[in-house]
């Protein structure tokens, strides 16, 4: 019931924002817009390759800080202490092999 009500809400705001917002086609509005002045060059921004391996590093760190803030207050509670310890050491050993790996393989390495 709670999930109809939702897809409701969002038909009702969106079909009354399609009915009520001014439609005025004009074609100055199909132009590209960038910062008030005329656009210059492609429209394609070419990025080098070697920042994917530093933001696939970080989204992996950032998903691990995801699982070690929770680990951290569950490790303060009674009776959890030993057995939560040795499983985030492995599941950061996990994570330090992969970083010992692609260290060794030269993928760190600023080229």
């Amino acid at each position: 019931m709670l999930a109809v009500v939702g897809v409701l809400f969002v038909a009702v705001a969106f079909g009354a924002g399609r009915l009520l917002r001014p439609v005025v086609p004009t074609p100055e509005k199909l132009l590209t817009y960038e910062c008030g002045v005329d656009p210059v060059g492609e429209g394609w921004a070419h990025t080098q390759v070697r920042y994917y391996v530093y933001a696939f590093l970080y989204v992996i760190f950032a998903v691990d800080s995801i699982f070690l803030f929770p680990w951290a207050t569950v490790f303060a509670g009674d009776g959890y202490g030993a057995t939560t310890l040795v499983e985030m050491f492995i599941f950061l050993g996990f994570l330090a092999v992969g970083l010992l790996y692609a260290y060794k393989k030269g993928v760190l390495a600023w080229t």
